[in-house]
């Protein structure tokens, strides 16, 4: 089975990239990433961010884009990733107070299955991504269930946070084998860096290896022991160790 490619969502060191986009994922290169998953472009445009990606040899693994921007800024979301080289766009969150019923996400699903439905047509795939509040249980199956079953697969994905599914007391890898042909790209997280928290990691990579179809890892860190861009660097020697990176 091919290596999966390993990227950094830059949320991770967002401080840096607001002061100097270029200079950080310069850094991010050096440590060994081969891409970055975007949340923003820092001090810089789309075209710069691209300009400096292209210079420290990274792609663009997708970009995490509000679902206000999606709705009202739609066609700008598509012009952004077509300058970037983004093929992927993830909504990175929706209000957890709104999680109130099997129907609510039925209807959240179907919302955001609908802009799925116009990415698509502009040649660009769309994910969804979770934090706990989405494996809260409604009529015995998680929200996130009920979310994902409002859409068409072809027009949502899951991008499945790995730690924020351990946090709130269901299985990743379980998750991974009940909707893991969902699941193209794969978020990895624990409590601080990789291996220094619940998360049991040889369980989500054995889950991921059973389906198959994960295309990338991203490396997304939230609380840190060390300054961002060690903790980062220090989340990819773990993934060496494993044989993941």
């Amino acid at each position: 089975m091919p290596k999966v490619p390993v990227s950094l969502q830059l949320y991770s060191i967002r401080d840096l990239t607001k002061a100097d986009f270029a200079g950080a994922v310069a850094q991010v290169a050096a440590i060994g990433y081969s891409a970055v998953e975007l949340a923003g472009y820092g001090n810089l445009d789309p075209k710069g961010a691209k300009a400096a990606l292209d210079a420290s040899g990274l792609k663009v693994s997708g970009m995490h884009v509000g679902i206000k921007a999606l709705k009202e800024q739609f066609d700008k979301v598509v012009e952004d990733a077509g300058i970037v080289g983004a093929k992927d766009v993830i909504c990175p969150s929706w209000p957890a107070d709104e999680y109130t019923s099997r129907q609510a996400m039925e209807r959240i699903g179907a919302e955001l299955g609908a802009v799925g439905s116009r990415l698509r047509a502009a040649g660009l795939r769309f994910s969804f991504h979770n934090h706990g509040a989405e494996f809260k249980l409604l009529e015995g199956r998680p929200a996130m269930d009920w979310l994902l079953a409002a859409a068409e697969p072809r027009n949502l994905l899951a991008e499945l946070d790995v730690y924020w599914a351990q946090f709130a007391g269901y299985s990743p890898a379980k998750f991974i084998r009940e909707q893991g042909s969902r699941i193209a790209i794969l978020h990895l997280k624990d409590e601080k860096e990789l291996g220094l928290g619940p998360v049991d990691f040889g369980e989500v990579f054995s889950a991921a290896d059973s389906v198959g179809v994960v295309e990338w890892y991203v490396v997304e860190q939230e609380a840190y022991n060390h300054a961002p861009i060690k903790s980062v660097a220090l989340c990819f020697e773990q993934l060496k160790k494993w044989g993941r990176a």
